[in-house]
């Protein structure tokens, strides 16, 4: 049975990223509006998702480096690499928080549920077009593959279009003027 488990540890793990990142969306922009800071908000949350990769992007990794006694050499190719990925994930962030300014400023509903539905959407379809371009592989490619990559984007373009949207608050009913009430006097036929 573990060895089963042990086959499966690596969809455990990007699971884990599924839910993390789900949320991630969610809690930045939480954190951007609860900076109280229409100007500044997304900067000062950024700071803090920088506070938060400092933690675990740093301090985490160099204390079970420190535990395995692993080396401090850093091969040039590894480390640049590394840190471009690491650049590319940090525009991200802050292009995350950006879509969100501008998706609240243009009022649109359940900005974070729109605003990640079109990157998780995205980012799987440049993930796939790169990685194969990177490895040379557009002749291995078949027409699943592709019906794959339609249907994410179809995905994240029906789950924006479709989302549920919050009813505009109901308008107070204008009150209408009550009919006269009827007495023979105020009868129009009358003779």
């Amino acid at each position: 049975m573990s060895k089963t488990m042990g086959s499966y540890t690596w969809l455990l793990f990007a699971l884990g990223t599924v839910v993390t990142w789900g949320l991630y969306g969610i809690f930045l922009h939480a954190g951007q509006m609860g900076m109280g800071d229409p100007a500044n908000g997304r900067y000062k949350a950024f700071l803090f998702v920088g506070v938060a990769y400092f933690i675990t992007a740093v301090l985490a990794p160099a204390a079970v480096l420190w535990f395995n006694k692993a080396t401090w050499t850093f091969p040039a190719k590894g480390l640049w690499l590394s840190l471009f990925a690491g650049i590319l994930g940090a525009i991200g962030a802050f292009f995350v928080l950006l879509a969100l300014g501008a998706a609240i400023g243009a009022k649109v509903q359940n900005a974070p549920g729109v605003v990640m539905s079109i990157i998780f959407a995205g980012a799987p379809i440049v993930n796939a077009i790169v990685a194969i371009s990177m490895a040379h592989d557009w002749g291995k490619v078949r027409w699943p593959f592709v019906l794959g990559l339609v249907m994410a984007a179809a995905g994240g373009f029906l789950v924006t279009k479709f989302k549920p949207v919050h009813a505009p608050p109901a308008k107070p009913a204008e009150k209408v003027a009550a009919a006269p009430k009827y007495t023979p006097e105020t009868d129009p036929f009358r003779r």
